[in-house]
Order: C-alpha cells, then structure tokens, then sequence
C-alpha cells in the first residue's frame, strides 16, 4: 500500500444523526462527492462493530467511484478491516506513535489540535495532517467549556506548522457564509501559511442539496487556493468583476455613472441602524434617488431579502442581533451586498463579542468605520475608543492599516475621518472631500454608511444589467464594490462641500438640513469638479 496523496479542500466528516428527514446517508454522500468533496472521514460515535465496519465498507465503495480516499474517526479495527487510507484520532485516543506501529508506514493519520502546545506535539510524533479547532461554536459536538478559536487562533497554529509539511483542515462552525473570512484571516502573519481545506459536517449532511452545498464550498475554497498561488487582488475570491479603469479620472467616471444607476434604478437598500439616525438614514437615501426600508425582525428580514439591493447593518445601539444575525446570512444566500459599520466596537466587551457572532455568521463586502472602530478590527494600538469617537494620533499610515485589513477580511474597507481611506486589499486610495460641520450633526458616519450601502447596490444592479460581458457568472456578490464605496464616500462629502457654502447655512444645524437638500440636488458632473482622490497604491 502506498500513502494516499489527498487533497484537503472540502473534507467531509459523516453525521447520519443530521441527516434531513428520509434523506438517505449514501444517496447523499453520493451527491456531496459529486458536488466536490474530496476526503471523507467515516464517524459513528454510537455504532457497534458490525454495524460501523459495514457502514464504512459500504461507504469506501461509493467514494471509490469518485477515487475519493476514506479515513476513519478512531478506530483502528475498523480501518484495518476496510482497508481504508487512514485514520483520524482526537487528543485522548490512541497515541500517534503507537497508531503508526499498528496502521504501518503508509497510512495517512489525522489528529484534531486546539492548542499550540498540541501542534508541537503533533509535528514532533509525526502527523500527517491536523484538524483545528473548533473555530466557532458548532453543534456536532459539545465545545461548550472549549474556547472557540476563531481564524485569528487557527493562524497562531498554522503559523507553528508552517515548513513542517503537515497538511491543514479548520472545523467548527464553517459554512458558506464565513467560509471567505476564515480562509484569509487565518493565514499566519510570519510564515504566510494557510489552510489546505476545510472540515465539515453539518453544512453538507444537513442539506437537502448536498450537492449544491459541496459545490459552493469547493468553488470558494479553490478560488482561495488561486488567489494564494498569484497573489492578486484578494476580492477575486468572490469572483468580483473589477474592469474598471484604475486612474482617479476613470475612477471618477465609474462614480458619476453610479449616481446615475442609482437615479435610474432607485435600488431598494435594507437598512438595521441604530435607533439615533433612522430618519436622518432613511432621508439620505431618499434624497440620492434610493429607497430605503427599516426592519429588523428576523421573520421579516429574512422575507424581505430577495427584494432587497444592498443590506447595511449598523450595531450603534445593538438590539436587533438576532435580526442582523438572520439578514447577514439571507444577504449572503441571495447575493447582496453587505455593509457592515461596527459602531464603537473597541467601546465595550459587549460590542466586541457581537461583532466576533455576527461575522462569524456571515460575510461582509464592505466594513466602514472611524480610526477607532477600524483599529479595533486591525488590533492595533494606535487609536482608540470613547464611546462612538476615536482618541489618540491617529495611525501612521492609514493606507497600509485598510490595505491588510482588507487582504485579512476579504472585503472593501473604509477608514473615515479628516480624510477617507479605502481599499480591496490591491488599491489603496485617498479621498480629501468633506466639511467639519460634518464632525458636529449626530450620525455623520452612520449616513456615510447608509450611501456606500446605496451604491453597492447600484453597483450591483449596474453588473447585472451588463452581465453578458463578464465570464464569470457564479459570484456571491456582483458589481465593484471598491466603486461604490468611493462613490458613497464621495457624494457625502462633496454635497458637505456645497452646502455648508450656502449662504442660508449658519451652523450644524441649518447645515443638516442643506446637506439632504444637496444631496437631492448633486449633479455628477459637481461630483466630477470637486472630487479630491489620490491613488496610494
């Protein structure tokens, strides 16, 4: 027997107890092999011998059709009887070395690790691969008195094994919609190491559609492996179409096309903000041609995301998590954009542990914030927060902050502040627009949340309207959301521009209502005269 040379992508760990009502366990692991599994590991927690040989025996029979290599979760008998690749064992099963004497030299043997300590230890007795986690909480096994690692502690592990050889998979919790950030926020930040796949159970046995289901991971995963190989621009991931003309004038004139679509099409923009700026959001909308709809139950949101262009979810007074929770994986599902503005995120522990659910939930396309919220997100110490306000000197180079964060999220970032930063992770550019009365209404940065939202679903309708020339058909999100979210930003801030000028403007509270009425009034071609953007990088 020679070692089985295995590809890691979508690793399937069997769960008959989460099979769908009269789903049958081989017809799906059928379809699941069909749609793109790659490994499949046989675990039967709660059957006898017998019973878990035959299952295993019959299963290595339908994964050998598709030369899919089967491992074991545990027990050794059972691989020896089958003739298996290999096996898979936990931390208080049977030692490594003494696995290797009795499944010999070239069967491939798995160990699942939670601590760094246990990556040394795995590396050190020979692993053939590691399974990590659980990253998040996940309902296959009790993790309850575990700590969830999270993608910043699987990259703490990957970081240890990196140059070793030891294959990768990360478990706990993955499914489509966080899949994007666990990939790219788990790379280890000194060897660059990454995962070679992930583990799942529940995402693909659960579904109706395992097929479909095992699609999507795949696709997401391989795109991840060939962004990893050429190293471009990490919004390819999604299969973002970005054809648009990188200089500030081509830049501009994809915004003022923008603000047209957005005339045109009068997108309809969900929006779950807080309680302090849901008029003035609801106006801004309104004012750029848009049309804006508040709702937060989770039954409602999750009807109302089909119809929908864009999701903006802003937790400034967080009561509504369930609702967010709920709209985020919808928005994901149905392939709308999300704009996520994590209000003084750095201000309390309540903040930050909602922010680490709802991500781990869904993905985001565009994450805008002050110096605080955004440092908060990088970790860094060179802001921070005071209640909804950034203190501190500010980051030395912004532009570098909102280029790794965004490589680290897999998502547009926006820095807001004297000047705007915003980049995808390739581009980073500089826009110097604005007005300090903007600095003294309530929500300024809430409505610049609300008309980048605005924007990425133009961008959006924009794409689809001219889909036949793009190739590519199977994105999670479509449009260029780098555009949009220049555009909100720049539209925002150049009508501060034109109406703290006008004569009638005294102060931040005549300014308030100047800035919606220039906001209905922005022509693109003013947009085109005032807009002060500098590429970085």
């Amino acid at each position: 027997m020679v070692k089985v040379d295995i590809d890691y992508s979508v690793y399937l760990v069997t769960g008959r107890e989460f099979l769908p009502p009269g789903k049958d366990y081989y017809e799906s692991l059928e379809e699941s092999l069909q749609g793109g599994v790659t490994l499949v590991q046989v675990r039967e927690k709660d059957a006898d011998t017998g019973e878990f040989i035959e299952v295993a025996r019959r299963t290595k029979d339908v994964c050998d059709r598709y030369n899919v290599p089967v491992l074991i979760n545990d027990r050794i008998d059972v691989h020896l009887a089958v003739g298996t690749a290999g096996i898979h064992i936990g931390q208080t099963d049977c030692p490594i070395p003494l696995a290797r004497q009795l499944v010999g030299p070239d069967a491939i043997i798995g160990i699942s690790i939670g601590k760094v300590e246990e990556a040394h230890k795995a590396i050190d007795q020979g692993a053939d691969y590691v399974g990590i986690g659980a990253v998040w909480p996940t309902g296959s096994k009790d993790v309850r008195n575990k700590k969830m690692l999270g993608p910043e502690g699987v990259g703490e592990i990957l970081d240890i094994l990196g140059g070793t050889g030891i294959k990768s998979v990360a478990i706990g919790g993955i499914h489509l919609p966080n899949l994007a950030q666990l990939l790219h926020a788990s790379i280890s930040p000194i060897s660059a190491n990454h995962l070679d796949g992930i583990a799942i159970i529940s995402d693909i046995v659960a579904s109706e559609t395992p097929k479909e289901a095992a699609r999507a991971l795949r696709d997401l995963v391989g795109s991840f492996k060939r962004v990893r190989k050429t190293l471009p621009d990490p919004m390819a991931i999604f299969g973002i179409p970005t054809k648009r003309d990188l200089t500030v004038d081509g830049l501009v004139t994809g915004v003022m096309e923008l603000i047209r679509v957005v005339k045109r099409e009068t997108p309809l923009v969900h929006q779950m903000t807080n309680t302090v700026v849901v008029n003035d959001s609801a106006n801004v909308t309104l004012a750029i041609g848009a049309s804006p709809i508040m709702s937060t139950h989770p039954r409602d949101v999750a009807d109302l995301s089909p119809a929908i262009g864009a999701l903006l979810i802003n937790f400034g007074t967080i009561s509504d998590k369930e609702g967010m929770l709920v709209a985020g994986r919808q928005a994901n599902v149905n392939r709308k954009p999300i704009v996520f503005d994590p209000v003084a995120i750095g201000a309390t522990s309540y903040r930050r542990e909602t922010s680490v659910d709802l991500l781990s939930h869904w993905q985001p396309t565009i994450i805008k914030g002050n110096a605080a919220e955004i440092g908060a997100m990088a970790k860094s110490t060179e802001v921070a927060s005071r209640g909804v306000d950034s203190v501190g000197s500010g980051f030395s180079d912004p532009g570098a902050v909102v280029k790794a964060l965004a490589r680290k999220r897999a998502c547009i970032i926006v820095l807001t502040g004297e000047s705007d930063y915003i980049s995808d992770g390739s581009v980073v550019l500089k826009a110097s627009n604005g007005h300090s009365y903007l600095g003294s209404i309530t929500g300024s940065g809430c409505m610049t949340g609300t008309l980048i939202g605005c924007f990425a679903a133009a961008a959006r309708l924009d794409y689809l309207s001219k889909k036949e020339a793009y190739e590519d058909l199977s994105q999670l999100v479509q449009g260029d959301m780098l555009l949009a979210a220049l555009s909100g930003i720049l539209v925002y801030n150049v009508a501060a521009e034109v109406a703290a000028e006008r004569p009638d403007v005294k102060g931040p509270g005549t300014f308030r209502a100047a800035l919606i009425d220039e906001l209905y009034n922005l022509t693109p071609e003013t947009v085109k005269e005032r807009a002060k953007i500098t590429m970085l990088s």
